[in-house]
């Protein structure tokens, strides 16, 4: 069987869209290339990672613009796992990323929901394989 290789975001504007992918998440920018009409075959990807990318795709009518952000209907619908949940955490938020809740840390890891600038919710896991202890978390604070 073969992979999952990218997974579509519709987006109101693509340079807004890479610009908080890659400077409030740290992702890539994996592709950006030019296509007929005016639109752009755009992917972006946590930086490292080799496999799954967004292909970020600027909304082209208004039965797409209205989708934005709700792709999913209200539900978390993507999952971005880390090695370094507070590390992470406190850089997302001091890059301005919106938290909808304050991190748990629950049997499966730590976990906070944030959104994008479109509303997509998102979840920013550590999964319990190589999550923080409370005994870590409190070295940490």
């Amino acid at each position: 069987m073969s992979r999952i290789a990218l997974v579509t975001l519709v987006v109101p504007d693509y340079d807004e869209a890479i610009a908080f992918y890659t400077g409030a998440l740290g992702f890539e920018l994996v592709e950006d290339e030019p296509r007929p009409g005016g639109s752009r075959w755009v992917v972006v990807r946590p930086a490292g990672a080799a496999g799954s990318g967004l292909l970020l795709a600027r909304a082209k009518n208004d039965a797409e613009l209205s989708r934005v952000g709700d792709q999913t209907g209200g539900r978390v619908g993507f999952f971005l796992h880390t090695e370094d949940f507070a590390g992470d955490h406190a850089r997302m938020r001091a890059a301005g990323v919106t938290f909808l809740e304050e991190p748990r840390h629950e049997a499966y890891g730590s976990v906070v929901v944030f959104q994008d600038p479109y509303g997509n919710r998102w979840d920013l896991l550590q999964p319990a394989a190589t999550a923080p202890t409370d005994h870590d978390q409190e070295r940490t604070a």
